[in-house]
């Protein structure tokens, strides 16, 4: 057999959490065990039915058929820029500012192609979603970890950063609310990162799946910030995105998906708006690697962007209600962990004697009792002494896969 010699870049991909505990749940099932799958932040929920009719009446044109280039999407770029107008109240050019993607996945994986020569280092978040991390490897990369601890509210220090790392570095990657820890971002802190960025000429890069899961909003969202400037009068969120501190565009971009908001995460369908140059290279990179999704998914995602917001709002509804079910059931067993704002996660720390093996403990917990979860330390090296909850089901299971837990606590 011939010995085929691999790209050194594969090799940190190995190891993926997700992979990880999908090995594990397969061995729990072969056993014969009741998998309650908490592992793997994929909504439950079903796409509006006004979106998966504007789906359905494409297929019956032949004009959706063929391949999809940039020009064709100009009306979901419109929907997408008129979209974002109207939650930020930040006009964005739909033909120069934004672009459309196979979920944001797909541009926070490509970008660094774009930003990174081989040895330039990207500053992500510790812990962070996997995919951030990954495409900086693909582009030959070296990854500066910014610790995420609970005493600085999950958000990192900008100060601690090495003189010498941020000579090298070319771009840094936020995403807030985020995910694993459910931690959300005052507008105070993202003026500060576009602040930093400008000084030191980094790319600012915001991951934003979660904009819409976000509890408890009041209408207004306003700032601790002592600059009466920075206020936001009314953007209609808590949870502030990244170009309301860079409403000039000068090294931002940020990426969105309906995955979350409208439960589409089978659909592939996310985008970018952002500095116009970014999206250009995005764009350049995309066109060497796929044209685009077909276009009835698409007229799906018009659908969803334009059409009533019924569906977000009672999908919020219901993770607030299964946020609140998971954490009164973990209280009861004397597991007792913070409320998140935001997400569809809870990250909680693990008690002893678990503190510092997150891996062995939901390795175990799915061999014995069927319940998978995501270790913390496959978010990172900071993500070690917790796990990762997600509430992908109704409050009655998740209530069995807490009495579960604490049987195995015991």
């Amino acid at each position: 057999m011939t010995n085929i010699q691999f790209a050194k870049r594969l090799q940190p991909l190995r190891s993926n959490v997700f992979a990880d505990m999908d090995r594990a749940k397969a061995v729990a099932l072969a056993a014969g065990r009741q998998v309650i799958d908490l592992s793997l932040g994929s909504s439950d929920l079903p796409a509006e039915a006004h979106v998966i009719e504007a789906i359905a009446q494409s297929l019956h044109d032949r004009s959706t058929h063929g391949y999809l280039l940039f020009n064709g999407t100009l009306g979901f770029r419109q929907a997408a820029a008129n979209w974002y107008e109207q939650k930020f109240g930040i006009k964005v050019d739909p033909e120069t500012e934004v672009l459309p993607l196979i979920g944001s996945q797909e541009g926070t994986a490509h970008l660094p192609l774009a930003i990174l020569n081989p040895g330039d280092f990207a500053l992500l978040l510790d812990p962070g979603y996997p995919s951030h991390a990954g495409g900086v490897y693909l582009a030959s990369g070296q990854i500066y970890p910014m610790p995420l601890l609970a005493e600085n509210g999950f958000l990192p220090v900008f100060a601690d950063i090495p003189a010498p790392v941020l000579a090298q570095s070319r771009m840094m990657v936020l995403s807030y609310p985020h995910n694993p820890t459910a931690a959300i971002a005052p507008l105070s802190f993202f003026q500060e990162a576009v602040a930093f960025c400008q000084q030191h000429n980094l790319v600012l890069v915001h991951d934003f799946p979660y904009v819409d899961l976000v509890f408890g909003e009041s209408g207004e969202w306003t700032d601790s910030s002592p600059n009466p400037k920075s206020k936001i009068q009314n953007p209609k969120s808590l949870v502030p995105s990244i170009l309301q501190a860079d409403q000039q565009k000068s090294v931002s971009i940020e990426f969105f998906t309906l995955s979350k908001s409208y439960n589409m995460g089978g659909f592939r369908i996310g985008y970018a708006i952002g500095n116009p140059q970014l999206i250009n290279a995005l764009r350049q990179v995309k066109a060497a690697v796929d044209f685009n999704q077909y276009r009835g998914i698409l007229n799906g995602a018009i659908a969803a962007l334009t059409g009533s917001q019924s569906g977000v709002k009672s999908a919020v509804a219901t993770f607030q209600g299964r946020r609140d079910a998971f954490i009164n059931a973990l209280h009861r067993i004397g597991w007792n962990v913070p409320t998140p704002q935001a997400t569809m996660y809870i990250w909680a720390k693990l008690p002893s004697p678990w503190s510092q093996n997150s891996i062995e403990f939901c390795t175990q917990l799915v061999k014995q009792t069927g319940v998978a979860a995501s270790p913390g330390a496959g978010f990172g090296k900071s993500g070690e002494g917790y796990v990762r909850f997600a509430l992908v089901h109704e409050p009655p299971l998740l209530e069995t896969a807490v009495e579960r837990i604490a049987q195995f606590l015991d």
